[in-house]
């Protein structure tokens, strides 16, 4: 960016908050935002990846029908707020979940929003459209979908087989973005069509990925920034020293001890440590050498 914004280091990455609450950060209008990226996903497509790599630089480009307020530190579902939908009812059973949708919102071809690109994304990820995803790693999660239904061009109805709690959550997660019922899916592995803050410019391999501010978005004023480009850099330490040296103005993901050394070389950067909803495990084969003997097996095995 043209140095507009304070450089932050963190240790997990909450880009959401930049782009859709303006934050402190984020309060001055212009500026291209450089961020160093950690991989090159397989394509643009959020419905079929299943990493950081597209999903970090994509979100900016979608809407959800709802989603976690991004001025509240931890995610719950009091903190769901409405985005695409402007607000929702379910029934006395706990069973139909009905979404009144916002007039007025664009693709960001120019193209209308309603009611049938909602179905027709559900549809994708439920297997029973027309068109189909080539990989769907969220299957799963609608498991319990039983069909979702549309009342007019701005109303639609999720109904599932059982109550199910959980279901708005899914619905807020940053996984779940709404798609347009006009684009292909393979269109938009190569090039995503969205509703959001930011329109996808382009994606070299291994090289950048590129949006740029949507003129036309819904939210009144937003987004701040003229752009995000996310420079692909995945050696750890090569994107970090990017960063030291001015040519990024974001890192995500320090270790303590690194927080400590990049305040020491660039003093006036902002730094933030928050706990990320992941983890790493090591899984052990109990019926595979060494470990299948613990009388063999000695300190390995404590």
């Amino acid at each position: 960016m043209k140095r507009g914004l304070r450089k932050l280091a963190a240790l997990a990455a909450l880009l959401a908050a930049m782009i859709a609450a303006g934050p402190a950060i984020a309060q001055k209008q212009g500026g291209i935002l450089r961020a160093g990226h950690f991989d090159s996903p397989a394509s643009m497509s959020m419905l079929e990846e299943s990493t950081l790599a597209a999903n970090r630089p994509t979100m900016s480009v979608f809407n959800n029908l709802v989603m976690f307020d991004q001025q509240v530190a931890q995610n719950s579902p009091k903190s769901i707020v409405p985005d695409l939908a402007m607000r929702w009812a379910w029934n006395e059973e706990g069973t139909e979940l009905t979404m009144p949708l916002r007039e007025g919102v664009k693709w960001h071809d120019g193209k209308p929003f309603t009611a049938k690109d909602v179905k027709c994304t559900w549809d994708m990820l439920t297997d029973r459209g027309n068109d189909k995803l080539r990989i769907n790693p969220r299957r799963s999660w609608y498991d319990n979908l039983d069909t979702v239904t549309t009342s007019g061009d701005l109303e639609v109805t999720f109904r599932l087989k059982r109550p199910q709690p959980s279901f708005l959550t899914l619905l807020a997660s940053g996984w779940s973005p709404v798609y347009p019922c006009h684009v292909s899916a393979r269109d938009m592995r190569l090039h995503p069509i969205g509703t959001g803050p930011f329109k996808f410019v382009e994606f070299k391999p291994n090289e950048v990925i590129r949006v740029t501010r949507n003129p036309n978005y819904w939210k009144p004023g937003r987004p701040y920034l003229d752009g995000i480009e996310w420079t692909i850099v995945k050696d750890t330490s090569t994107r970090l020293l990017s960063f030291i040296a001015s040519r990024a103005d974001v890192y995500f993901g320090v270790t303590f001890p690194q927080l400590q050394d990049v305040k020491r070389q660039v003093p006036d950067a902002v730094c933030d440590s928050y706990l990320v909803n992941g983890s790493r495990n090591l899984i052990v084969n109990r019926g595979a050498p060494p470990f299948d003997n613990p009388a063999t097996c000695g300190a390995q095995c404590r």
